[in-house]
């Protein structure tokens, strides 16, 4: 297998504060399915940010596609990110506009200022975006404004715009943290085929430990800014997940059973 992205060594601290990430170290295969699972604040969402490099890590190194992440100019970086979906706990859509404009969006990065400020698309990007709203069963949603959608909608519109840049990998940030089991199921599903149709590494956060076990084909466990686990669903113990979350662990009442019988 290849190895697409490499995280070595990665420290994050922000100011005079304690370390977000402490020493980060793991790879991620081409394809693959790899959950982060961890408490809040363990340093997940940061973790995610510094490898597309929305912030920068205090010392370590990001390998993803060959490229080193740290070192790359500003032009070079916005190449490298057009490779690297974002999908967000919140979406991050603009609500005036319509589901379609939104997915559009995921283009821009690949375009001119002007062309973007413009809503410059050619009618192929128009043709994907359609495609691909009609695949996450978003088609008779296509002219509505994105404000009119509930969340699980909104989510997928937010997967549609990240799929358009024809991404090497995608990175999900608490994807189903705001919505309903059904509307997360949904969602996590269409990751999971995304992943295994289309070949799409997808590096996802989650607190939901059952659905990290359900999906992944390996997780990372983090605490306090440290990698604490990492290994396949069929691994992890209840000791793992004592580590991994500490005094939480009791509260989130996992059958470990079921997932090693599988």
């Amino acid at each position: 297998m290849t190895a697409l992205l490499q995280v070595n060594q990665v420290s994050k601290q922000f100011g005079n504060d304690a370390m977000a990430l402490s020493n980060i170290e793991f790879t991620v295969n081409e394809g693959e399915f790899v959950s982060i699972i961890g408490p809040s604040g363990a340093g997940k969402s940061t973790l995610l940010r510094c490898i597309n490099r929305m912030i920068d890590t205090t010392s370590g190194d990001i390998i993803f596609d060959n490229q080193h992440v740290m070192k790359l100019k500003k032009k070079e970086l916005k190449l490298t990110r057009t490779k690297i979906g974002m999908i967000f706990q919140h979406y991050n859509l603009v609500h005036r506009l319509s589901v379609i404009e939104n997915t559009l969006h995921g283009v821009l990065g690949k375009k001119s200022t002007i062309a973007g400020v413009l809503g410059l698309y050619s009618q192929e990007e128009k043709q994907q975006a359609v495609k691909l709203l009609d695949s996450l069963g978003l088609g008779e949603f296509m002219y509505k404004r994105a404000d009119q959608l509930s969340g699980g909608q909104k989510q997928r519109v937010g997967i549609a715009r990240a799929l358009i840049q024809n991404p090497k990998m995608m990175l999900c940030d608490e994807p189903i943290a705001s919505l309903d089991p059904n509307s997360a199921k949904t969602i996590m599903d269409h990751l999971k085929n995304i992943s295994k149709t289309m070949g799409i590494t997808v590096l996802v956060n989650l607190h939901q430990v059952d659905v990290a076990l359900r999906y992944s084909d390996r997780i990372i466990g983090i605490n306090s800014g440290r990698v604490v686990f990492q290994g396949t669903p069929n691994t992890i113990t209840k000791e793992h997940i004592q580590q991994i979350y500490g005094s939480e662990a009791d509260d989130l009442m996992i059958d470990l059973g079921d997932i090693h019988a599988s």
